[in-house]
């Protein structure tokens, strides 16, 4: 009984862990959202990497759903927050986008809920759970490995250029610490769903913080800090 305990405890620990982690990340970009309230433009920011955050974060949060999958709250719980903050992102992006911007992101906005809408829809009409889970986590985890692959862009700039400027140290290891507290969530939780996707995240992670161990030394004294960095 003992051992229980502090297996649940263990495993609760690294779930509150990676919800901490990712409020860091879903703060990060709010700098970028001052600046365009600021000054009431969206400049040359794209809009595009919270679309598709937010229809990650909706199948996700629906993956971790008791309806789906029963005893991983604390996924749902993290990814609803993460929904809203999307959510709010995007409607500062497109109350202040210029025309064209503004309609091409609705109607991104209109598809993300729309195609949510279709998985919940075809999950519900799988009277298997077990089938359910399968068909929702399968889509949780594309989703999660397409997300934790964007950076890669920036991982091949970094060995391009030989420097670190658009790489943010902070927000590289908060993603890192945050994947590593899922991979272990979904390992106590004996979900594949969860450890594999994340452990993928961990991977990618730590060869963005080596990266920057390494390229750090290359980067000049008077190289300005990024965007996302910067406090405000």
């Amino acid at each position: 009984m003992k051992s229980s305990s502090v297996y649940s405890v263990c495993s609760d620990a690294a779930g509150v862990a990676g919800n901490i982690l990712a409020f860091v990340l879903f703060v990060s970009p709010m700098p970028t959202f001052k600046r365009i309230i600021r000054n009431k433009s969206t400049e040359q920011f794209s809009g595009l990497p919270y679309i598709y955050s937010l229809l990650n974060c909706l199948i996700c949060l629906w993956y971790g759903m008791p309806l789906i999958s029963p005893g991983i709250i604390l996924v749902a719980t993290v990814n609803s927050v993460g929904a809203v903050f999307q959510l709010t992102y995007i409607i500062i992006f497109i109350t202040f986008a210029e025309k064209a911007s503004k309609v091409k992101m609705l109607g991104l906005l209109v598809a993300v809920f729309g195609a949510f809408g279709i998985i919940v829809f075809t999950s519900m009409m799988i009277r298997d759970p077990h089938a359910r889970q399968m068909f929702v986590g399968c889509l949780s985890s594309a989703s999660l490995v397409s997300m934790f692959a964007s950076p890669l862009f920036i991982i091949n700039l970094v060995i391009r250029t030989k420097s670190v400027e658009y790489m943010p140290f902070f927000l590289s290891l908060a993603t890192f610490l945050m994947s590593v507290s899922f991979f272990a969530y979904g390992l106590f939780k004996h979900d594949a769903f969860l450890y594999v996707p994340n452990g993928i995240g961990a991977v990618l992670g730590m060869a963005q913080l080596a990266l920057y161990s390494y390229y750090s030394r290359f980067r000049r004294a008077t190289s300005r800090q990024p965007l996302l960095s910067s406090s405000a």
